[in-house]
């Protein structure tokens, strides 16, 4: 059975600075530990044919498909503030694209397939913890409905890599509209090539925002555009708890998806100051920092796009500061909107942002667990019953405090108590992947090849939202013991 993939290779098709021509490093025996088959079939692949040993030996990079240019892109990167002008992709190499059923072209990228031109000395491989952890979070995210790159393969390589210990070695295989970053801007611009910067971000707008083809500032135009999807984004990710941990600009994607699930992390208990990344030290990426990286990140694309803006710099540097100066106002619209739906609002009144506040002040002073507290929330807005609410907090002071304020204000809202809960469940997750469990999957794939817990636990997530019954220990925080307090980039 012959593998087909229906590659279109547009960013190939780019100048040959873009990206370096190689092939992916073949490995020794290939085995297939996981395939997303409904993301194959949206993607317009055929599950059954990569089900076989020589699709494999295609999603680990041992045989190159018919039709594939492989390339490793080219990009440069701010690492925790630092500009480094050449990175790309050192352990990853893109097949080509696909367009998907819904008419999306999306990219086909190895992740752990060997060394190329920008492995810095790396071996370019990645070990089978990252891959699983990569394959579990952004799949979680996707069901919470968060944009994110997917994965719709997991492999391992018959090989060991070495991370200070052998380890079993894999290779994931990523999906994304593309893998254009504002690092990839970065790179051209540090060059002072402004017509490279030209190209892609002519790309960029053929890509993912074709309807600014005909804008009459079409640069403008891209930039305000991505700084909406960052901005959605961001709030996206202050909902449900998430912390990325490395909010580097090589990591920030013009398409608005989460991409790159190194030392990420879903809160178990609030803390705005959290970090988990064991390399941010001083907190740079903690979880209410985000948006504030986030802008961060988006002055830097901004500043790559002046020579596009016009010969006036000065007028140039206005504009972009008029652009950046919107990114405030869409997250907090999309985070205020967001914090109604959780707590069961349908309108929107003045003194409900300070009303949310008070509820994270409360979960602050007691590190109540984010996620249980908005479920439990949920089920109490529907029957009346803040006893369970109440047990997540060690004090419930703050909680018994801020209780009455928020049942007066659902009293203004005009739906039923069942109509209220329904909805909170809609948007408040029951499970998230939570760090304990991700560990507990690594340490079965790893020690013991073995791979149920792996299944079981990807089940669970691939339905945020629905009350699972027979899987409630995976609603439930860590024990003291099981507490994993750093996650780390390995890849």
């Amino acid at each position: 059975m012959t593998v087909h993939f229906p590659f279109q290779n547009s960013y190939a098709a780019l100048p040959d600075n873009f990206f370096a021509r190689v092939a992916p490093t073949p490995v020794a025996a290939p085995r297939l530990i996981k395939l997303n088959r409904p993301l194959a079939t949206e993607l317009g692949l055929n599950p059954a044919e990569l089900e076989t040993a020589e699709g494999a030996e295609i999603l680990a990079g041992k045989t190159v498909p018919e039709g594939a240019e492989p390339i490793a892109m080219a990009y440069a990167g701010h690492q925790f503030g630092h500009f480094v002008p050449q990175l790309g992709d050192g352990r990853a190499v893109l097949l080509g694209e696909v367009v998907d059923k819904n008419g999306v072209r999306r990219d086909i990228q190895l992740k752990g397939s060997g060394p190329t031109p920008f492995s810095r000395r790396g071996d370019g491989r990645a070990a089978l913890g990252p891959v699983l952890r990569e394959y579990i979070v952004s799949e979680a995210m996707a069901a919470l409905g968060i944009p994110t790159t997917r994965s719709l393969a997991a492999v391992v390589t018959g090989e060991q890599v070495y991370r200070g210990i052998a380890l079993p070695g894999a290779v994931l295989t990523r999906i994304a509209t593309s893998h254009i970053r504002v690092g990839t801007f970065q790179y051209f611009a540090a060059r002072q090539d402004v017509e490279a910067v030209r190209r892609l971000a002519d790309h960029v707008i053929s890509r993912h925002y074709p309807d600014l083809a005909g804008s009459e500032r079409p640069y403008h135009a891209l930039l305000d555009a991505v700084i909406a999807r960052q901005a959605k984004l961001i709030a996206d990710w202050l909902l449900v708890g998430f912390i990325h941990g490395v909010m580097n600009t090589d990591n920030t994607s013009v398409s608005g998806e989460t991409i790159d699930y190194g030392p990420c992390a879903f809160m178990d208990g609030y803390d705005p100051k959290q970090v988990f990344s064991s390399i941010d030290e001083f907190g740079r990426y903690a979880f209410a920092n985000q948006p504030r990286i986030a802008l961060w990140n988006l002055t830097r694309l901004a500043e790559c796009l002046l020579p596009l803006f016009g010969d006036d710099k000065d007028q140039a540097i206005k504009e972009a500061e008029a652009a950046l100066d919107g990114f405030a106002a869409a997250f907090t619209d999309a985070h205020q909107a967001g914090l109604r739906r959780k707590l069961g609002l349908f309108t929107q009144v003045e003194g409900d942002q300070p009303l949310a506040q008070a509820l994270f002040d409360a979960m602050a002073a007691v590190k109540a667990d984010f996620t249980l507290t908005f479920r439990r929330l949920s089920d109490a807005a529907g029957s009346g019953d803040d006893a369970p609410v109440r047990a997540l907090f060690e004090d419930p002071t703050g909680l018994d405090e801020w209780l009455p304020r928020w049942r007066q204000r659902l009293a203004d809202e005009p739906q039923t108590a069942a109509e209220r809960a329904a909805a909170m469940r809609q948007v408040n997750p029951a499970f998230i992947p939570r760090n304990h469990r991700i560990e507990a999957v690594i340490t079965a794939a790893v020690e013991n090849d073995d791979y149920a817990p792996f299944e079981e636990l990807h089940a669970v997530l691939a339905r945020p939202y629905d009350d699972q019954p027979a899987f409630s220990a995976y609603a439930e925080p860590p024990q003291p013991d099981e507490r994993v307090l750093q996650t780390f980039c390995g890849t």
